[in-house]
């Protein structure tokens, strides 16, 4: 029997997804605002759609892997959105980095037409999703989530439950971003630190993710910054600036003090500012600290 699904986003992130799924012997009924960007994939596995409702039309589960709040919401609730094709049980698996407030309004919308909202952002990079090493948080019901796991391990290299609030998995993405920018910020200033006293700041970095930062947080990242190599692009400046207003908006909502928030948010809005957008989020963040270094 055939797998069918829909799958709405082919970014960077969504098109290695996609392919995951087609090897995996799904086929994806497909949606994206640039339709030419099916073209990578194998077009015996997919049926190309001209609305999301489309994409959503007869399946069990729709993937939507979008930019932001407005995007997702759209494709959601608008005039040609998913809720208006999809079937009553079936489950929206919406794999965005979003506000917890936006998942809490999809998922009583979808709640009322009868079908099913299921988080479940991830944490990698293109190239983590290309080799299915990504990680998944998940939250929902638990009859919803039945459904959307075995899907989601064709994705990554582990699927970790944030419970049945619907936006449980999205505080927890926010709060993961947070502290992979804050942790650029540090190695940034760190390794500026020390080649403006006269050390090089590979060296520096290489003893740090070795020892006493041994995690791949820092061992990747801490490279990227220490050698200022930041190709190709894998998340952007853009999009970190808008996980920042996300962190920020949750810190004031629930009263938590989050003073490197706004140290964050400042600096990818200056680098946002400077014209820096699409540049990738590492390179936004050291560039900034360096510059304002005089190096």
């Amino acid at each position: 029997m055939e797998k069918k699904i829909g799958f709405i986003g082919l970014g960077s992130m969504g098109l290695n997804m996609a392919k995951n799924l087609v090897e995996q012997g799904y086929h994806l009924q497909v949606y994206n605002r640039t339709g030419s960007k099916a073209d990578a994939l194998d077009q015996k596995s997919i049926t190309k759609c001209k609305t999301p409702a489309e994409a959503a039309e007869g399946v069990q589960a729709v993937i939507t892997m979008l930019a932001d709040d407005d995007a997702v919401k759209e494709v959601v609730l608008g005039e040609n959105g998913i809720l208006k094709s999809l079937q009553r049980n079936s489950v929206h698996i919406s794999m965005s980095t979003i506000s917890p407030d936006t998942v809490a309004e999809l998922a009583k919308k979808h709640d009322e037409t009868g079908s099913r909202y299921v988080a479940a952002p991830v944490f990698g990079r293109p190239e983590a999703a290309a080799a299915k090493k990504i990680w998944i948080c998940i939250s929902g019901s638990q009859q919803a989530k039945d459904i959307a796991k075995p899907i989601l391990e064709c994705l990554g290299q582990g699927i970790h439950d944030f419970g049945e609030k619907a936006n449980g998995a999205n505080v927890v993405k926010i709060a993961g971003n947070f502290m992979i920018m804050a942790s650029l910020e540090m190695m940034a200033e760190a390794y500026t630190m020390a080649e403006k006293n006269g050390l090089d700041r590979l060296k520096v970095a290489e003893f740090f993710g070795s020892t006493l930062f041994s995690a791949q947080i820092f061992q990747n990242y801490g490279k990227t910054i220490a050698n200022k190599q930041y190709m190709p692009v894998g998340f952007s400046a853009k999009l970190g600036l808008k996980d920042a207003q996300l962190a920020f908006k949750l810190s004031q909502q629930s009263e938590t003090p989050m003073p490197f928030v706004s140290t964050i948010h400042g600096r990818l809005l200056s680098a946002v500012a400077k014209g820096w957008s699409e540049t990738d989020w590492a390179e936004a963040i050291s560039r900034g600290v360096t510059e304002d270094a005089g190096v």
